[in-house]
């Protein structure tokens, strides 16, 4: 089966978005059928399928790099914002955790050990 291109998958969103808004959900069409459809019968092993030493690690490779043609990947605009929030999430949960620990080392030296 052929993937889809990142036009194809934009005008599938499409077609859905009216299907959120509230009306009937829209069915992407269905692949024609292929003449050797017959899914019930074993298909016989062909020399192609047989695998041989390293060729999983190539055949791995292969599709890492299909798949990763695939991501939408984020702008740059998306990716400095994503960055601050988490660098502005680590400094208040950095300092929560500092003041905290001063509390209760005051607690420990001042209260608990007298």
């Amino acid at each position: 089966m052929a993937r889809q291109t990142r036009q194809e998958r934009r005008a599938r969103r499409a077609q859905q978005e009216p299907a959120l808004a509230g009306g009937p959900p829209q069915r992407p069409p269905a692949p024609p059928p292929t003449a050797n459809s017959d899914s019930a019968a074993p298909r016989p092993r062909s020399t192609e399928e047989r695998h041989f030493p390293g060729s999983g690690l190539f055949r791995f490779l292969q599709e890492s790099v299909a798949e990763l043609k695939k991501v939408e990947w984020p702008s740059q605009k998306a990716v400095i914002s994503g960055t601050a929030v988490v660098l502005i999430a680590c400094v208040i949960v950095g300092t929560y955790l500092w003041l905290n620990d001063q509390l209760w080392k005051y607690v420990v030296q001042h209260v608990l050990l007298r």
